[in-house]
């Protein structure tokens, strides 16, 4: 039998070592962004076309490369960072594997020029897919210059896989904020088909903050300055009033890099506990300084999972020192009795009762006299127990008179027909809710519709029937052209990221043609001028980051589908909310028009609707 175990060769390796460094253009940018970090770059520029598919192009002026060096570097498990084992556990740079370059190089094109300050020409250095092509003096500046062109194209798969630009940038986008946040002294620049999206000066960690996420996220930062022998803590975490439900800006740092860390989030959390309502998350931005020895960076290829010696310890620290700066910035909710153009509250006199309309006052009687000329306030003596009663059985005795009245009043102005009181048109029949004979529907818990049906009963989801409603009707309104508008007499603003900005500029010409109007205020500030016909009452501001931010989380993989997918939002947003109590007649309208849909069981992303709970399962209740 003949050998079957076979050494793999370096493209193939560097191909599988590719799929877990390099999953998508953000890789790219990360691996490259680090590399320039470590060689001292003090200003970075990244250049993007197609959200990276076409180009990524990264531009430092750290301490470039020699010739050997250039070359070397694309080879597996090349590196300057370490030498031994033991550096592993004392690492200051961000890369130290040796991979990423031979990773990007084998699903790519790669131009690289560089150029170290003590030499006076640089090289200039192509490979195509692990291949070198050619490498060549060069005049260039110092530092390096990459151009990744292509990204898998030698891997149709790979890059069939990849999302929608929008997706891609916004993933590129969240990379960028990790590096720029923690590298605050270096000045960073990123491009975006021409579109400056980003140009970030050099400063202190709090204004890369509001650089970054925006200046009015300034006026919302406590410090955090923790500094003991076994970790210090420093950056801003948010005020309680400013948490978020989605969303929220959340960032850990340890030693210059970027991790994920559950147990720490927790900690910060714990922090919050009776501040802000349960679902709401905080905003934070901490950045931990361990001895490197204490730490291990190496568990995972995206180098974000990383273990603590000693977490539990740090865990208490850090929960507590969360704790003192919302204590000491008093941020802990206190109860504030504003006493300023507040009304007199007379003292307590045994001889005032509130008056009731149906028992005669003497006019002379008013212990509060003066209190009560301006006022006009009236004021009777204490009756006994005896008299109280007898006049509560008197009202109630009106108020049942009244009821009864009210009810033989209505039946006698509106006939019921037997048959259509105890059947619908279906041959279903309907529910009979109390006090009310021609009632056909019954609201359980401002959620659900309930009505009799000859198998058992049917139950019905209010909010998911209208989004299926919505949704029908917008997309016949696309279709047939007779979506409209609805102007907005206050025009909403709108403050987005650039990764949104870009997104809503993409997504422009199908957000108007579902009955938007959106203007560009400059910068990343928009106006809602307009807002598709009747749903009128919406958040519209909220309705639009909604849609921002399913496509940045979902994608859109197929742009004949972007309608369908603008009108199953908007839709949700308009749709009746959970919890919202509805009338006998708005009940029959719902219901009458989700009967009449082609599709009435399930939502267009598949949710049920309708259910029916058989008669035998009711049986078995009792």
């Amino acid at each position: 039998m003949s050998d079957v175990i076979k050494l793999l060769p370096d493209s193939v390796a560097n191909q599988i070592a590719a799929g877990e460094v390099i999953q998508r253009p953000a890789s790219v940018i990360k691996e490259l962004v680090e590399n320039a970090i470590d060689a001292q770059a003090t200003h970075i520029q990244i250049i993007l076309k197609d959200a990276g598919r076409t180009l990524i192009q990264i531009i430092d002026d750290g301490v470039g490369m020699s010739e050997t060096d250039a070359r070397l570097a694309f080879e597996r498990h090349s590196t300057s960072k370490i030498r031994s084992a033991e550096d592993l556990f004392t690492l200051h740079t961000m890369g130290f594997r040796g991979e990423a370059l031979a990773s990007i190089a084998a699903i790519s094109q790669v131009e690289l020029r560089t150029r170290r300050q003590d030499s006076e020409l640089g090289t200039r250095l192509v490979i195509n897919a692990s291949q070198c092509q050619s490498q060549e003096p060069d005049m260039c500046p110092t530092g390096s210059n990459f151009m990744i062109k292509n990204l898998f194209f030698n891997v149709p798969a790979r890059r069939k896989f990849l999302k929608s630009n929008q997706v891609e940038l916004s993933n590129i986008v969240k990379e960028f904020e990790k590096l720029a946040l923690i590298n605050n002294e270096v000045e960073f620049t990123l491009i975006h088909n021409d579109n400056v999206m980003y140009k970030l000066m050099s400063g202190t960690f709090r204004q890369r903050i509001a650089a970054l996420m925006g200046n009015n996220i300034d006026q919302q930062l406590l410090p955090v300055n923790i500094d003991t022998s076994l970790v210090k803590v420093q950056g801003y975490v948010g005020k309680p009033e400013n948490a978020r439900k989605r969303n929220a800006l959340q960032f850990l740092f340890v030693n210059g890099r970027y991790m994920r860390h559950p147990y720490f989030h927790k900690a910060v959390m714990s922090a919050y506990e009776q501040l802000i309502p349960e679902g709401e998350q905080p905003n934070y931005f901490l950045r931990f300084t361990v001895e490197p020895q204490s730490i291990d960076v190496n568990i995972h290829p995206t180098k974000t999972e990383i273990k603590f010696e000693d977490e539990m310890p740090i865990w208490q620290i850090l929960a507590a020192g969360v704790k003192e700066t919302l204590g000491r910035f008093s941020e802990v909710p206190s109860i504030d009795f504003n006493t300023e153009d507040a009304p007199a509250i007379p003292a307590y006199n045994t001889h005032v009762e509130v008056h009731h309309p149906d028992i005669s006052v003497d006019p002379a009687y008013n212990p509060f006299k003066d209190q009560n000329k301006a006022s006009g306030a009236r004021t009777r003596p204490m009756t006994s127990a005896s008299q109280r009663m007898s006049n509560w059985d008197e009202l109630y005795a009106n108020f049942e008179r009244k009821k009864r009245e009210g009810l033989e009043q209505q039946t006698a102005d509106k006939p019921v027909d037997a048959d259509d009181a105890l059947f619908g048109s279906d041959g279903e029949q309907p529910a009979l809710p109390l006090g009310s004979l021609q009632s056909v529907y019954l609201q359980l818990k401002g959620r659900y519709i309930l009505s009799p049906a000859k198998s058992g009963l049917m139950v019905i989801d209010q909010h998911r029937a209208h989004v299926r409603i919505l949704f029908d009707r917008y997309i016949s309104q696309i279709q047939t052209g007779e979506m409209s508008s609805q102007a907005i007499l206050f025009p909403e603003v709108l403050h987005l990221s650039a990764s949104q900005a870009t997104a809503l500029q993409e997504l422009l010409p199908e957000m108007e043609q579902m009955g938007f109007q959106l203007d560009s205020l400059g910068g990343n500030d928009w106006a809602i001028n307009a807002i598709p016909a009747g749903i009128e009452g919406v958040d519209s501001a909220a309705m639009v980051h909604q849609i921002l931010e399913s496509v940045e989380n979902g994608g859109m993989p197929l742009k004949r589908r972007i309608q369908e997918h603008l009108a199953l939002t908007v839709a949700r947003s308009a749709a009746i909310p959970t919890g919202r109590p509805l009338q006998q007649e708005e009940m029959d309208v719902l219901v009458a028009d989700l009967l009449r849909l082609p599709e009435p069981n399930y939502t267009p992303d598949g949710k049920t609707i309708i259910t029916v709970i058989p008669m035998d399962q009711i049986t078995k209740l009792f």
